[in-house]
């Protein structure tokens, strides 16, 4: 299906997990997606060139976030990628780009907070503010959160703040942006078998069975679970739905 032909779209953290395979679930429907990336460039290419053998269109785009410069180098990567593809304009901005905190609150250090924050909340806030000039009326907003919103998660309790925070930005778009039809929307996953968790999760059968049992839905998420939501927020489909949040966690902790 080519739902989203003619749409450009920006995927921050598009070169593995979860943003890979949004980017690719986007353009197997029918967008441009600019697959940003923060340090691993052979990854991102590997992702537009895997966009492209599908029959897709791609271009990678490098911006370090949650340093100074970080949106105005990624805006100024966007507009040359859609230079060489001939277009202008964005209908579909999709935030994943995180990182981790350091653990409970006893273990959390200030530099690390400030850094959590800077990446996962201040970036968003300044990337979606410097590109609403070029993001079409009707177009879609969509925030990959956490289940850690609604789930306690004292484990790590800076990001889990920063996704909160994340909650709150979404609903006050949504009202904000709502009468250009722009919709706003979070996707918030549980536990997903990506990168990140493979050092505990992959290899593991008893951590892999305890992370199963957490989801009403009995197995561990996949980036494909929660693309497949982000597709939906950006299609057509959810024109009536703004201001929410999509719980992708199969279920857990209910």
């Amino acid at each position: 299906m080519h739902t989203l032909t003619a749409k450009t779209a920006l995927v921050t953290g598009a070169s593995r997990g979860i943003g890979r395979a949004i980017a690719e679930r986007l353009a197997a429907d029918g967008a441009l997606v600019a697959v940003h990336y923060g340090r691993d460039e052979a990854a991102a290419k590997e992702v537009v060139a895997t966009i492209g053998a599908a029959g897709g269109r791609a271009f990678a785009v490098h911006a370090e976030l949650g340093v100074p410069g970080d949106v105005d180098t990624l805006l100024g990567g966007l507009r040359a990628g859609w230079a060489e593809f001939g277009v202008e304009g964005l209908d579909i901005l999709v935030h994943n780009a995180g990182i981790g905190s350091t653990g409970p609150i006893e273990a959390e250090t200030e530099a690390g907070y400030d850094r959590v924050f800077a990446v996962n909340t201040r970036a968003p806030f300044f990337l979606t503010r410097e590109a609403l000039p070029v993001l079409r009326d009707g177009g879609r907003i969509v925030t990959v959160t956490s289940g850690a919103t609604r789930i306690a998660f004292p484990e790590a309790i800076a990001y889990a703040m920063t996704k909160g925070a994340l909650d709150a930005f979404t609903l006050a778009l949504a009202k904000h942006l709502g009468p250009r039809g722009i919709t706003v929307n979070n996707v918030a996953p549980g536990i997903v078998d990506t990168d990140v968790n493979a050092g505990w999760l992959r290899g593991n059968p008893a951590a892999q069975a305890q992370a199963a049992g957490r989801a009403a839905l009995g197995r561990v998420g996949q980036p494909a679970d929660i693309a497949d939501a982000v597709a939906f927020l950006a299609s057509d489909d959810a024109r009536w739905v703004t201001g929410t949040t999509i719980d992708a966690t199969g279920g857990s902790d209910l």
